[in-house]
């Protein structure tokens, strides 16, 4: 899983424009003070840049990821985090594309195995084409605000 951890920050700065995150949950390293950093960055780098993320689980993200809570509070605008509904819950393959043409894909939420796609317009479309239907069949996720209310 370190692997595929470190080859998910190093196309992190790669990225130009949109990051696309499926996962059943998200992974601990996205509190970690290094990935909230290149995140942070990318979301500097331009007002149009875009953070999409869907997931299976979104409770665990207010115990076990508060960095990534504050990312969606700073950049609002930019920053989406979206729960599967029904008709996605069978989908069991994460990946994360970069932009258009750059992507990982775990084969199984349960496994290790992944592969990278690097300018891979053709494979990056089909996991675009799959985000967009998981996205679609999604709905935004709430968080509790640290005031309580």
């Amino acid at each position: 899983m370190r692997e595929y951890e470190a080859l998910l920050d190093g196309m992190i700065p790669q990225t130009q424009g949109v990051i696309r995150v499926f996962d059943k949950a998200l992974s601990r390293e996205y509190n970690s003070p290094h990935r909230y950093e290149a995140l942070r960055q990318f979301l500097l780098a331009s007002r149009s840049n875009r953070l999409m993320i869907v997931l299976h689980e979104t409770d665990p993200i207010d115990r076990q990821c508060p960095r990534v809570i504050d990312l969606a509070r700073h950049f609002s605008s930019a920053v989406k985090i979206r729960q599967t509904l029904r008709p996605a819950r069978h989908v069991y393959d994460p990946f994360v594309i970069f932009d258009a043409t750059h992507y990982l894909h775990r084969f199984h939420y349960d496994h290790l195995r992944a592969a990278q796609g690097m300018n891979d317009v053709i494979g990056a479309q089909q996991l675009l084409d799959r985000f967009a239907e998981i996205w679609e069949a999604s709905a935004a996720a709430v968080f509790a605000d640290k005031t309580g209310l």
